[in-house]
This record gives C-alpha cells, sequence and structure tokens, in this order.
C-alpha cells in the first residue's frame, strides 16, 4: 500500500512537471506561433498576415502566460487536457485515435527484442569468452553506436530499395509493421542481450550453480529450474527504462516510415504549435512510464521477494 500511495504521489509530481515544462518550452520557442497555428489548420499554402492574425484574436495568443498555464492544470484535475488549436477536436480523442497504432508497432518491438535479445544472451553466458560471446559483444556494441534514425535508413535502402522485400512506409498490412518494429527491436535486443549475458554468467559461476551440477543435474535442467528465474529479475528491472528508449524511438521511427501514432501526431504539433497537443501527449507518455515502472516493480517484487525484504530491513 506504501508503494502504491508513493507511486500516485509521483504521478502527480510528474503530471505537473510535465504540463509545465511543455507549455514554458512551447511557449519559449522562437517564431510566430499564431502563423504555425494557422499554418496547421489550412496549410502553408493558404496562410497570410490575416490568417495569422485571426487565430492570435481567436486564441489570446498575446496574453499572458501564467493563466493560461493554470487554466490547464486546473482543467487536468477533471481529466480535461483541453482541445487542440489545429483540429479543434479534445485532446484525448486525438490522443487515443493515435496511441492505438503506437502501442501496436512497440508492444511487437518489445517483443521481437525479447525473442532475440535474452536467448543469445543466455547462451553467451553460458560460456563467457567463447565465439558466440565475442560476436555478441561486438554486435550488440555496433547496434547501440547506430542512431534509430540512421538503422531505419540503411533498412529502408538495403529490404526496400535494393531487395524490394518491403514496403518502405505505409500503414495498414501486417508487412508495413516489420521494418519500424524490427528497426526499434535491433537497439532494444542489444542491450537485452548484453544484461542477460552479464546476468548469466555471474549465475553459472555461483555456489548454488555448482552445487545443482554435482547433483547430477544437467546444464539445461539447472538453467531451466534456477537460471532463467535469476536472469528475468535485471532483464525486468531493465524494462521500465526500455519503455523511455521506446518513447525516443517511436517518435523518431514514426516520422521516418509515415506510421500515423502519437510520436508522428507529436512531431506535427510541435511544428504547429499545438500546445494543448503537444501537453497532453507528453502527459501519458510520462504516466505510461510511472504505470510501467509500478507493474514492473510488482512483477520483480513477486519473482524475486529478497528485493522487498531488503527494503523493509
Amino acid at each position: 500500500m506504501k508503494a502504491l500511495t508513493s507511486r500516485l504521489v509521483q504521478a502527480v509530481v510528474v503530471a505537473v512537471l510535465i504540463g509545465t515544462a511543455t507549455f514554458v518550452m512551447m511557449r519559449s520557442l522562437p517564431g510566430d506561433a499564431a502563423w504555425r497555428i494557422a499554418a496547421g489548420r489550412y496549410g502553408y499554402d493558404n496562410v497570410d498576415a490575416a490568417a495569422a492574425e485571426a487565430v492570435r484574436s481567436e486564441l489570446g495568443l498575446d496574453g499572458p502566460a501564467l493563466p493560461a498555464l493554470l487554466q490547464w492544470l486546473g482543467d487536468l484535475l477533471t481529466l480535461d487536457f483541453g482541445t487542440s488549436l489545429v483540429s479543434g477536436q479534445p485532446v484525448m480523442h486525438e490522443i487515443a485515435h493515435q496511441l492505438g497504432a503506437s502501442a501496436a508497432l512497440a508492444g511487437i518491438a518489445l517483443l521481437l527484442s525479447v525473442l532475440i535479445g535474452p536467448p543469445l544472451g543466455i547462451l553467451a553466458g553460458l560460456r563467457p569468452g567463447g565465439v558466440l560471446d565475442r560476436c555478441l559483444l561486438v554486435v550488440s556494441t555496433g547496434l547501440k553506436a547506430v542512431p534509430q534514425f540512421l538503422l531505419a535508413l540503411i533498412l529502408i535502402v538495403l529490404l526496400a530499395v535494393q531487395l524490394r522485400l518491403l514496403p518502405a512506409a505505409g500503414h495498414g498490412e501486417a508487412r508495413h509493421f516489420i521494418l519500424p518494429s524490427l528497426t526499434l527491436a535491433l537497439g532494444l535486443a542489444a542491450v537485452n542481450a548484453r544484461i542477460a549475458r552479464d546476468a548469466m554468467a555471474r549465475i553459472a559461476d555461483m555456489p548454488f550453480w555448482r552445487f545443482a551440477e554435482w547433483k547430477g543435474l544437467s546444464r539445461r535442467e539447472v538453467l531451466m529450474r534456477h537460471g532463467l528465474r535469476n536472469v528475468s529479475v535485471p532483464l525486468l528491472t531493465y524494462l521500465g527504462l526500455q519503455f523511455v528508449t521506446l518513447v525516443e524511438g517511436v517518435v523518431v521511427i514514426e516520422a521516418i516510415f509515415g506510421w500515423p501514432g502519437i510520436g508522428h501526431a507529436l512531431v506535427h504539433a510541435i511544428f504547429s504549435r499545438d500546445v494543448p497537443m503537444v501537453q497532453g501527449t507528453a502527459l501519458v507518455l510520462g504516466l505510461g512510464f510511472v504505470l510501467v515502472n509500478t507493474c514492473i516493480d510488482l512483477i520483480v517484487r513477486r519473482i524475486d521477494p529478497r528485493g522487498e525484504t531488503e527494503a523493509r530491513a
């Protein structure tokens, strides 16, 4: 109960900080906000000074900033995220419409990273210094060193342009998931593999592992009975940090592949100076991070109660 109360307080603090930070940053951007909003509404070719002035007068953009921020924070208490300055639709309606596509993409990427990274890491950790271990070190280091946008371009050129195996962009068919989800998954899988490798190598060198082998259990039996559970704890703990990586990656990947998700919408909202949309999207992502970490804490405590016992001590 104490942990849940702490997480609830953390969620409130996150909401206030994210709302304030995004509001200040959007107000601090150079350029004419009214012209940007008008361009988002009517198109860049149809914007003139009169359209910008009409938007400025409608939204009161020349007014003081503090009352607008306090109004948004007050509406937040009733779960009212405001209205998009560009589309005129409620922010929650816009986010709900886009969140599904992003969640599907992130979910598939996370699943692929789990299927690729930990198995390779466990195999490498069982034989430290072996061929697989050295190859995994080189590949994982290389994947982590390559920025996601560059990795996306490499995969597009290789698989879409040269080999013509997959579409370079689009949405609506199963094959459209492959390139963006694979781009997100490779970087996550590289880190998962190193975490699983280090955990497996450490566990295989512990007395209980050697004692189980002395009892006559095969390496596979020891791994299934004792190894996987111990390896899963650091992997699950890192999953919360992976959520941040996924959010960063989704914004970049959706923009590159034209994926109609929350990251793509966030980029357009920033360029259009749609402050309520940016605030609402950032808030949903921030609260999602708190929720994911809360769930991970509960799962880890269930798998390994030693952490909770040490915290009480």
